[in-house]
């Protein structure tokens, strides 16, 4: 008659070594990507997915992150489009839809493009147009190719920033028109 090894209660020990070995593992990984730069708990979940992780590990490690404040989407929002504006130029559907793509929460997308106003979107979209046009080689005033070309341009640098197209156009003809007469001067 064969005989099977009764089952031993050290399994259950260590089965539960191997889940906080795992939670401290995922816990390390995040703690790694933190470094880095900051980041959504939706780019955190998908990363630990990708190497395997348990979603009751994933949860477990995420929510005592966001406990001790390593992990704040609005706080990320609120830097993520500080930055953005600053150093890209990004007008708000731009920087709406990257906040999407980095797994923020519409409600708090909405709250952290809040300060941002009709007035400082044509501001901004004005400064980039009048940095870009101090490159630009205009010709004679009545040679309309280059110009359409230059406002093609133009419309499209800002239209790529997440700009709407009639801001985008009335913010070009604008300085294109000022641009001219400051090199007339």
């Amino acid at each position: 008659m064969t005989s099977f090894p009764l089952p031993s209660t050290s399994s259950h020990q260590e089965s539960a070594d191997e889940s906080a070995k795992r939670a401290e593992q995922a816990r390390a990984l995040c703690l790694r990507l933190l470094t880095a730069r900051a980041r959504t708990r939706a780019e955190l979940e998908g990363q630990l997915a990708k190497r395997g992780y348990p979603d009751d590990i994933s949860a477990e490690v995420l929510d005592r992150l966001a406990q001790v404040g390593l992990v704040d989407d609005e706080d990320f929002a609120e830097q993520w489009v500080r930055s953005r504006r600053a150093n890209a130029g990004k007008g708000k559907r731009a920087l709406a839809a990257e906040l999407r793509t980095k797994g923020v929460d519409n409600e708090v997308i909405t709250a952290a493009l809040a300060d941002i106003d009709a007035g400082a979107e044509r501001t901004m979209a004005e400064k980039l147009v009048r940095d870009k046009l101090r490159r630009e080689k205009l010709g004679d005033p009545d040679d309309r190719d280059i110009e359409n070309k230059v406002t093609r341009r133009l419309v499209g640098m800002l239209a790529r920033r997440g700009y709407s197209q009639s801001l985008a156009l009335d913010v070009v003809t604008t300085e294109l028109a000022n641009e001219r007469e400051r090199r007339r001067v």
